[in-house]
């Protein structure tokens, strides 16, 4: 679902955790009162102005994405995990990877929408470390 961004696989993840809601209560309980996912996808994607349904900011993603990488909500394995799946993705390559110094480490998300609505998060840094979360 992540590497490919593949709206299907992301549906079927989503029904193996109960839906956008218990995304949303999971996201609730770390401490993220902002982002809300409240639909699935495809429909997810329409960015009407002014919808609040799924939506976020950047400070909100950024704290969730290092929470997530550097906390103890998830096992070791499922950090790596996770990473892994971010470093692999084949989208976003002209978005970020293509800019960066040589020997930078970049794992990264990106998703687009309706109306032109674009979104990327990374976890990058120099010496093949990521040591900078960054959103846009």
């Amino acid at each position: 679902a992540i590497t490919m961004s593949d709206n299907t696989a992301a549906n079927l993840l989503l029904t193996t955790i109960g839906g956008p809601k218990e995304l949303t209560a999971f996201l609730h309980n770390m401490g993220d009162h902002v982002t809300r996912l409240d639909r699935w996808e495809p429909e997810l994607n329409e960015a009407i102005p002014n919808d609040e349904r799924d939506t976020t900011m950047p400070v909100a993603m950024a704290t969730t994405l290092r929470k997530l990488l550097t906390g103890e909500l998830l096992t070791l394995a499922s950090r790596q995990q996770l990473i892994d799946w971010m470093e692999a993705d084949k989208v976003a390559g002209p978005l970020l990877r293509s800019a960066l110094p040589a020997g930078w480490f970049i794992a990264d998300k990106s998703g687009a929408g309706e109306r032109g609505s674009r979104g990327i998060i990374a976890a990058l840094g120099p010496d093949g470390k990521p040591s900078r979360i960054v959103v846009i």
